[in-house]
């Protein structure tokens, strides 16, 4: 094509019809539905919270007994917002003319009515089975028939950490672009430290030799970097359909090290089409001094918390991922190598969709209840003297991180 050639690159593709829309009977949604999704922290039910949760419209409450439900929003009598309920011992009264419903939906009290009326025993809320775990409220909005058990991940419990309710936070655009993100190690590099500035550490800003592995739980990136007679290798989580988790980012690799575990689970829920929210679970040490209010905040640039001028000057992940048009359009991309990670990612994510069209249960909710589910995000910095030239040194960068991918999985 010639120079200056705009005039015939106006066109932008629909975004692609199977990823992207995520409301009821949409090939995405459904997948999505199959799945346990948090809705609300436990902190923020105070009053009654309405809640967008993939093109749906809800209420999440907890009742005087310390119950939690999801409902749809509008009362079943006449409509009105069920955010402005009260929340009672057993259940929500709605304010407009009193109706109460239980966390299943049914409905208890139709008050008015007359003396010995069975209206309410007709009368059922949508509702959705909740499942609260470290004060996270998750729902499953799937079919009945086909629930999962709640998968129970290994980092839920590491040695010496505290599990922590953590950030929420909200982008304005759809969830597979903020999600694609966890798999892509090398924007750490650019976007974190060379391109933008060093928003961590200096070792973050060494581009790092990649891969990519299938693992039990999901898949795995690798990120192996040398640091004169040092090897830093940092592992990272996806698993499907919208969950990853990651180290902390202060990691100077001066010295050899054992590996450290997880310290942030993030979950990136649809809330409709072109709008996500990241929930996040926080393993905290003690030792660190971190107050709840200091770990309910989003990380540096996670959010669009900071002047428009101040995040043009020093971007970070929430305007890499939110410009990237609210639905970004896969035609117009141009993957590379670099990409393979996020190849994979959306992989799963089809084949997933793909398996729940044919009426089959999708990867990742074959889970048992109480079942340990491995993963193996990790930092360790090893001790490796380089190889003799550049291109056995990257082999040999690859084949440590494969290494410490084995011993995890074996120790799983």
């Amino acid at each position: 094509m010639p120079a200056f050639d705009g005039y015939h690159r106006r066109a932008v593709p629909a975004p692609d019809a199977e990823l992207t829309p995520v409301g009821p009977g949409t090939p995405a949604g459904e997948y999505l539905r199959r799945f346990w999704q948090p809705v609300a922290f436990v902190r923020e039910l105070g009053t009654p919270l309405r809640a967008r949760i993939l093109g749906e419209d809800l209420v999440v409450f907890r009742d005087r007994s310390g119950r939690n439900g999801v409902l749809h929003l509008h009362c079943a009598h006449r409509g009105t917002s069920l955010e402005f309920g009260i929340p009672l011992e057993r259940g929500l009264r709605c304010c407009y003319h009193g109706w109460v419903y239980d966390v299943d939906g049914r409905c208890l009290e139709t008050p008015g009515e007359p003396r010995g009326s069975r209206l309410c025993e007709r009368i059922w809320q949508g509702a959705y089975p909740t499942h609260e775990l470290c004060g996270l409220v998750f729902a499953y909005l799937g079919p009945p028939q086909r629930r999962p058990a709640f998968p129970m991940y290994d980092s839920y419990a590491v040695d010496g950490l505290r599990l922590t309710p953590a950030a929420k936070f909200t982008l304005p655009c759809h969830w597979l672009q903020v999600k694609d993100n966890s798999m892509d190690p090398v924007h750490t590099a650019f976007l974190h430290a060379l391109s933008s500035g060093e928003q961590f550490t200096a070792a973050f800003g060494v581009v790092p030799e990649l891969d990519w592995q299938p693992t039990a739980s999901g898949m795995v990136y690798i990120a192996t970097r040398r640091l004169g007679d040092l090897v830093w290798v940092r592992v990272c989580d996806f698993m499907p359909p919208n969950v990853h988790q990651f180290t902390r980012e202060i990691e100077e690799a001066g010295a050899p090290k054992a590996a450290s575990r997880p310290v942030i689970i993030r979950w990136a829920v649809p809330n409709d089409d072109t709008t996500t929210t990241n929930f996040e679970l926080a393993q905290v040490d003690p030792a660190w001094g971190l107050t709840n209010d200091a770990v309910a905040q989003p990380g540096f640039g996670q959010s669009g918390d900071r002047p428009y001028a101040e995040r043009q000057r020093h971007p970070a992940d929430f305007d890499a991922q939110s410009s990237q048009r609210a639905v970004a359009v896969h035609a117009l991309e141009h993957l590379a190598s670099t990409d393979r990670g996020v190849i994979m990612l959306r992989k799963i994510v089809r084949e997933g969709i793909q398996a729940v069209a044919r009426g089959e249960d999708p990867w990742g909710t074959q889970w048992r209840a109480g079942e340990v589910v491995p993963t193996f995000t990790q930092d360790v910095v090893l001790k490796v003297p380089p190889a003799a030239t550049e291109e056995d040194d990257r082999t040999l960068l690859r084949e440590t991180g494969r290494s410490v991918i084995a011993v995890n999985a074996e120790g799983s």
